[in-house]
């Protein structure tokens, strides 16, 4: 048992070797799993009833109950694969952008991400339920609502591509339930650190693009 917090469900996850490979499955009943190995290159979400192996050497387990997130560290002395080490084609930062396996993310995309996550990024203790409003993330980085806005529709459609779901579709509580999602996977993915709170403090290189 991680605390005593009431939302948590008793029963979340259990390990099981399988003819040789260890597997997760999600025992809950409402909670899904981020799943991400530990260089944040590969993601996946497990729903309950589902199961995953787990064949890295480090592999980073999130999910929230109530207002908290948790992150459980899963080490495998012996992993059935290592990812490839990055490339040079892997991150071009001389034109301000950073990539994550296919996905490029602009500098300005980035700092999107940031301002969402930085409760998380600060406090230990920060929850989902700490994740600013699109206004205030905006006024965070200096930018009109609408050119935020539209930034968050472009990243959101950028993961949707390369199949990071929950970004995309419905209506009513979309806005605030896509925020969540793309909070879920920058955590559980790493695709950004607390050394990227510094990128906050940055204004918009040349090129990045206004529409990007």
């Amino acid at each position: 048992m991680l605390d005593d917090n009431s939302e948590l469900d008793p029963a979340l996850a259990e390990f099981a070797d399988v003819e040789g490979i260890w597997f997760l499955r999600n025992t809950g009943t409402q909670t899904s799993l981020s799943v991400a190995d530990g260089e944040g290159r590969f993601h996946s979400r497990v729903p309950p009833g589902c199961r995953i192996p787990v064949v890295f050497g480090h592999t980073a387990v999130v999910f929230r109950a109530g207002p908290t997130t948790y992150e459980i560290g899963v080490y495998v002395a012996a992993p059935i694969y290592s990812a490839p080490a990055p490339t040079g084609a892997d991150r071009d930062r001389h034109a301000g952008r950073e990539s994550l396996g296919e996905i490029v993310l602009t500098l300005s995309q980035r700092q999107l991400i940031v301002a969402l996550v930085e409760p998380l990024l600060r406090s230990e203790t920060a929850g989902l339920g700490d994740i600013p409003t699109s206004a205030r993330a905006a006024a965070r980085l200096g930018w009109t609502l609408t050119r935020f806005n539209r930034k968050l529709d472009n990243v959101c459609d950028k993961l949707d591509r390369h199949g990071v779901p929950g970004l995309r579709g419905g209506v009513g509580a979309y806005a605030t339930n896509r925020r969540i999602r793309l909070v879920e996977f920058a955590v559980a993915a790493r695709v950004v650190t607390r050394m990227d709170l510094r990128l906050l403090d940055l204004a918009d290189p040349v090129g990045d693009g206004s529409l990007s």
